[in-house]
């Protein structure tokens, strides 16, 4: 007999007070302009009071107006916010950042940091503000964007990563110490995103750097999950990166698996690679098949499709947008409509829903301010125009202002229910909840170029093309110009191939030389054809020849835990009683 889900009448709904600009009788849609200079006043609300109350510490503490630091004392808020500063248009703000993170972060320290979150927050945010540096009006350095003050600070704290992914199935764990590597008692068990969550930023780190080693582990761990699929092409939501075997066997599309399925997406359109993008259309027959019930998605047992948990998590809100990055709009519009009866429940999405009932679970009704929902309203907008993702966007302002204001930025909602705050501002709020409501109700922000207009820049290796859109957000909102990643790259064939047509005008001596590159280039990487047995990666222990510059290695973890109290490096837990 079918799956089928019940969903409870006459819904709760939480009534908000509309400002100017918000539908009235009529109908009209939100004026973008109004909500636009609303969302960039909510910006600087939360920005300001960080600099005067919490800096240099990673986050704000808003009810106590003051900061602490969380993911491994790198003024992680002022990395986040950085390229939000430029997409807001403070082009000042975003120079004087620059000068001072690069006098302030120091990634040599002795703190056990989250090689997920470091490499989505630090390494993604550095990445993204150095290629939006010359936008910026920041002075870049000869050889831009293939060297720069940021780019080696990106590339210093993606290097202290690596020695997480010295295992022997090549998937890393989930913990370094800044200064020692893997601690020797390190759990092994790693959530599927903190494996599967790397392509975007070391790939790009690999084309501007030339090193392809970043690159190449994250392909190593990308391949191993790949190989550990289940039977049913399913995959769990924890693994042994020893082993490779599964500790959590629960299979869904939210906290713990999302952003693995995101970055096969996104490292696809980045890299051009379609054995990514048909690895994860696999997958998303096996979720439709297993998983998807009423334009819901379910959790269920990865060997089996069955129904473990009927759960709806907000961290699942971030599916409708990837959805429509593959052209599946209809499907992408349904979901985002079920998702968005929840927050008009609520005025915000709980960790966690439970679909028959209609209501929250218990413990976890809160709402930290989180982007997903934000997020796809804002990717399907560019894809449909429908005036009914601006009111979720609406909406978002009028809740996030009325429930989560006060006096020094914006407080986690602790409960929904009776909006109790918590004393936290997460630095996804800066990263990505204002910039994804900013880029709503701005659709001629640089951001949504449509290729009509572009940079040239001239670097060591030849002309460049910039800035002409199609921007890649990492998972935390950073976007990567894809275009960048073909400035410095030198072993890559189809680099080569350009600049050997280039030389056709000039030189009849090109063959020779493409001859000689094409020995260097190495050839695409194919993803096995089933699941296999893993076999130990390259070791990379050795560092490349640094340069004179002081090269600090960094890596950001959270501490250790109970296994059962850290199910997903994204914030989300399972109790044992779930």
């Amino acid at each position: 007999m079918p799956f089928r889900l019940l969903i409870p009448l006459g819904l709760v709904c939480v009534l908000l007070p509309l400002h100017h600009g918000a539908p009235g009788p009529d109908g009209t849609a939100p004026d973008p302009a109004h909500y636009r200079e609303r969302v960039k006043a909510m910006f600087y609300h939360a920005y300001d009071s960080y600099l005067e109350n919490a800096f240099p510490y990673d986050e704000l503490r808003p009810l106590t107006c003051d900061g602490h630091d969380t993911w491994g004392s790198f003024s992680l808020t002022l990395i986040d916010a950085l390229d939000t500063l430029l997409i807001l248009g403070n082009t000042s703000e975003f120079q004087r950042v620059v000068e001072v993170l690069q006098d302030n972060v120091d990634f040599d320290i002795d703190v056990n940091a989250s090689v997920f979150e470091t490499n989505i927050r630090v390494v993604g945010g550095l990445l993204s503000a150095h290629l939006l540096s010359k936008k910026a009006g920041v002075e870049v350095e000869a050889g831009w964007p293939c060297s720069g003050p940021l780019l080696r600070m990106a590339e210093e704290a993606a290097r202290k990563l690596l020695p997480a992914f010295q295992t022997p199935t090549g998937m890393p764990y989930g913990t370094v110490n800044l200064l020692h590597g893997v601690n020797p008692g390190e759990t092994p068990v790693t959530c599927t995103a903190g494996i599967g969550t790397f392509i975007v930023e070391f790939a790009t780190l690999s084309s501007l750097t030339g090193d392809p080693v970043f690159e190449d582990v994250a392909r190593v761990a990308l391949m191993r999950l790949w190989e550990s699929r289940s039977d049913i092409g399913l995959v769990g939501n924890h693994i042994d990166v020893l082993t490779g075997k599964w500790v959590a066997q629960d299979a869904g599309i939210g906290a713990g698996v999302d952003s693995y399925f995101e970055y096969l997406v996104k490292g696809a359109i980045l890299l051009q690679d379609k054995k990514l993008m048909a690895m994860f259309l696999e997958y998303n027959k096996a979720i439709r098949n297993y998983t998807h019930f009423d334009d819901w998605y379910l959790w269920v047992q990865m060997y089996k499709g069955t129904v473990s948990m009927p759960v709806f998590q907000s961290l699942e809100a971030y599916w409708p947008g990837l959805q429509s990055l593959i052209g599946d709009i209809d499907n992408a519009m349904r979901t985002f409509l079920n998702y968005y009866t929840v927050w008009k429940q609520f005025g915000g999405l709980p960790e966690f829903y439970n679909i028959p009932q209609g209501y929250t679970v218990e413990k976890r009704e809160g709402y930290p301010l989180r982007p997903e929902l934000i997020e796809s309203a804002m990717y399907l907008y560019r894809a449909t125009g429908d005036p009914t993702l601006l009111e979720l966007g609406r909406d978002a302002v009028e809740s996030i202002e009325k429930i989560s204001k006060v006096e020094c930025g914006f407080a986690t909602i602790k409960d929904l229910r009776d909006h109790r705050l918590d004393n936290r501002m997460e630095s996804f709020f800066l990263a990505e909840t204002v910039k994804y409501l900013y880029l709503l109700f701005h659709p001629n922000n640089f951001i949504h170029n449509n290729g009509s207009t572009f940079d040239s820049v001239m670097t060591p290796h030849g002309e460049c093309i910039l800035g002409a859109g199609g921007y890649i957000f990492n998972t935390e909102a950073h976007p990567i110009d894809p275009a960048a990643l073909h400035c410095c790259r030198r072993l890559k064939e189809e680099q080569w191939e350009v600049e050997d047509l280039v030389r056709e005008f000039y030189s009849l001596k090109h063959s020779r030389s493409r001859a000689q590159r094409k020995t260097m280039s190495s050839g695409p990487w194919e993803p096995p054809a089933g699941p296999g047995t893993p076999s130990p990666p390259e070791r990379h222990d050795q560092p490349r020849e640094k340069q004179p510059a002081k090269q600090r290695t960094p890596l950001l973890s959270c501490p250790s835990q109970p296994f059962t109290s850290k199910l997903a490096l994204l914030g989300q837990v399972f109790l044992d009683s779930s």
